[in-house]
């Protein structure tokens, strides 16, 4: 697994295990993950997680991810900003996922939020992801 960009990592790994049915899976242990894991709980697209220390001694974080009648309740996890091209944006030009029903994660200077959440604080930032 190449941890050139551990954050799309962790979104791959999300995506595959809902294409695979399977009712959890694991990825590496940092802060911003365990942030972005919390929103994506928030905003009711996955189920759960929980902090491991795996055999080796490494941190990883399991989540629970979510169905309903057997059909992910992601429908697409995208990565918008990557580490070669990173996209900021301000509170008045954060992008809109599916005219408000899906979400954009925002990295700001008061945390990880949802996007609505940021332009009630009116704070910008980078924009980690986009959630369907």
């Amino acid at each position: 697994m190449s941890l050139q960009d551990p954050i799309s990592d962790m979104l791959t790994v999300i995506r595959n295990g809902l294409k695979a049915k399977h009712k959890e899976v694991s990825t590496p242990y940092s802060n911003i993950k365990k942030d972005i894991i919390n929103v994506l709980i928030d905003e009711g697209y996955l189920l759960s997680f929980e902090e491991v220390t795996n055999p080796a001694g490494h941190k990883q974080l399991v989540v629970e991810l979510k169905y309903v009648d057997g059909t992910p309740v992601i429908r697409k996890l995208n990565r918008y900003s990557k580490p070669s091209l990173r996209k900021y944006s301000s509170a008045e030009n954060i992008p809109m996922v599916l005219d408000g029903l899906g979400v954009s994660i925002i990295s700001t200077n008061q945390g990880v939020m949802p996007d609505y959440k940021a332009k009630q604080l009116n704070v910008g930032g980078e924009v980690i992801c986009q959630v369907e």
